[in-house]
């Protein structure tokens, strides 16, 4: 697991760890603080609601009244007004889009919603999915329009977009420049599965974070990260899922097979610098499965660890600050 390690800071005023925590997105939002008398703790646990909540009013596919849905109901060819958050989420998820040669798509709502994950229906429905598939004929980036100088959108194709596979990594991000903010130079903001250190430890430590063993059922730990100024997110499918049938159905849309992925990789865990680009890379590289996915990312040079199913066990591949190995 990767090391990133600092000096204690000699002349550091004394800090005193807290807690801040609370719900968001259906999971709950979390910083530990190494702060010194001068932070407003009660001002910063508000700010840092606050940021979550932005996001969540924002990129929400749930919500009827978010600035997503605004978008997804808007007719094709309207200009719809957007925040600036929003468009820069959506800029970055086309870009990683193009980059990752569709393995990660923001234009799956409608998959989400016909096979069951979505605020439309509970379980998978044929005739919807049918009706999905036929709806992504176009790249996701010939699909959709920026123009983030005038602050709009607009599509140009009907598509339904979904922003789960980024925008928790983006409430992170949002978090740690609230933390910023306020003079914290020492935190470790989470958000589900999403975490991004503000620097070390008051002590010097790096944060540690539990790696989590992909197992359905139980949380157990795989390993530890140490994090410094980094940010790490991990996609799996032993977390969110469906059962029909005999058949155990992943949450995750693969939009190049219309379907729910369906590879060897257990789990996939990335360190980026900003937690949007974790969250998104996570997702494509879970997607794009072993073999694709381990190019990719080697040819991108990622810090990228997959937990992969074989026949003899559970088997780890790191690359980049991961170390490459392999071991069941």
């Amino acid at each position: 697991m990767p090391k990133m390690s600092s000096e204690p800071h000699e002349h550091a005023a004394p800090c005193k760890r807290t807690t801040l925590h609370g719900p968001t997105m259906g999971t709950r939002w979390s910083a530990n603080v190494d702060a010194d008398a001068s932070v407003d703790l009660k001002a910063l646990r508000q700010d840092l609601a606050a940021a979550v909540e932005q996001v969540d009013a924002q990129m929400s596919p749930w919500k009827p009244d978010s600035d997503l849905v605004r978008l997804n109901r808007a007719s094709v060819g309207e200009w719809v007004d957007l925040p600036a958050e929003i468009l820069e989420v959506l800029d970055c998820a086309l870009d990683v889009q193009s980059l990752s040669a569709g393995a990660f798509d923001p234009c799956v709502g409608a998959l989400v919603d016909a096979w069951g994950f979505g605020a439309v229906r509970d379980a998978p429905d044929a005739q919807a999915i049918r009706a999905a598939r036929q709806s992504v004929p176009l790249a996701a980036n010939g699909r959709l329009e920026l123009d983030r100088p005038a602050g709009r959108s607009r599509k140009h194709a009907s598509i339904q977009l979904d922003l789960c596979g980024i925008a928790k990594g983006y409430g992170v991000d949002h978090m740690a420049k609230v933390l910023q903010q306020h003079g914290v130079r020492h935190a470790l903001a989470a958000l589900d599965g999403e975490l991004r250190a503000v620097g070390a430890q008051a002590s010097g430590a790096p944060w540690a974070v539990a790696l989590e063993r992909p197992e359905t059922g139980r949380r157990a730990v795989h390993g530890v990260i140490e994090l410094e100024d980094l940010a790490v997110a991990t996609s799996g499918d032993y977390r969110h899922y469906l059962d029909v049938g005999d058949a155990r159905i992943a949450h995750t849309m693969d939009a190049r097979r219309c379907a729910p992925v369906n590879n060897a990789v257990a789990s996939v865990t990335v360190l980026a610098r900003t937690c949007m680009l974790a969250d998104a890379w996570a997702t494509a590289l879970l997607v794009a499965g072993p073999d694709e996915g381990l190019a990719m990312a080697q040819r991108m040079r990622m810090d990228v660890l997959f937990l992969l199913r074989r026949a003899e066990g559970l088997t780890q591949v790191g690359l980049g600050r991961f170390g490459t190995s392999a071991d069941g």
